[in-house]
């Protein structure tokens, strides 16, 4: 894989693991973990309604989004992580204490969820919608079991499309602000599309309404952003 098209596309640095040799390549060291920025927005708060209401955007990510990205550096200060990249941090997230492991996944989950989003219709590409055939069996299947991981899934957390390191895709889902990368679950790959389904992200609009909001969320799905993820592998 291209390395660095890869973290151009992910939106931040990462440096390789070990343990992901057969993912990702590292040729030389990159961005440490303290030196991640705040992103900007790639839309308006008001540019994906009527799915995402202005409101619930513009909360989520200058209180919630930037609550996690100012608690992460906090936690990173002092801490021999500082100089970590960030996906050896994530690999070895269970090594790590609560506040590093909750609050970055929370940085990194939000910046992936944002670039996940587009106010203007796009589509798979050729090459990720054959592969999503082939691991799920049609297109619509994969629709239907990943919104059921994000209508299913108990409390707050995230649904995910992943690639694993046998290159197959699967769907996934976590607690609280694990992450796909993380040392600490069940299913690991590289993260290509993920929901946030904590309540903050839809309670302003849908209420108790989960199902309509992950129904809805197909609709704004920036199926550019994720084909390039996959296709740089």
């Amino acid at each position: 894989m291209k390395r660095r098209n890869f973290l151009a596309l992910v939106g931040t640095s990462l440096a390789a693991a070990p343990v992901w040799s057969n993912i990702y390549s590292a040729p030389q060291p990159l961005q440490k973990a303290v030196d991640v920025t705040f992103p900007e927005l790639p839309y308006a708060f008001n540019a994906l309604e009527p799915v995402i209401d202005a409101k619930t955007m513009e909360i989520h990510y200058t209180k919630h989004h930037k609550a996690y990205f100012n608690n992460f550096l906090a936690a990173l200060k002092d801490s021999p992580a500082a100089e970590m990249d960030l996906l050896d941090l994530f690999a070895g997230i269970s090594k790590q204490s609560a506040a590093l492991r909750n609050n970055g996944g929370g940085y990194y989950n939000h910046k992936l969820f944002w670039e996940n989003l587009s106010p203007t219709k796009t589509s798979p590409s050729p090459a990720l919608k054959l592969a999503i055939e082939k691991s799920f069996g049609t297109f619509e299947k994969f629709i239907e079991e990943f919104s059921n991981a994000a209508k299913k899934h108990f409390g707050s957390g995230w649904a995910w499309l992943s690639a694993g390191s046998d290159g197959k895709l699967f769907v996934s889902d976590t607690l609280n602000q694990d992450n796909p990368l993380m040392d600490v679950v069940d299913k690991r790959g590289k993260p290509l599309l993920c929901l946030d389904v904590w309540e903050h992200a839809y309670y302003l609009q849908y209420q108790n309404r989960r199902a309509d909001y992950v129904d809805k969320f197909w609709e704004i799905v920036n199926w550019d952003t994720v084909s390039k993820r996959f296709e740089s592998r």
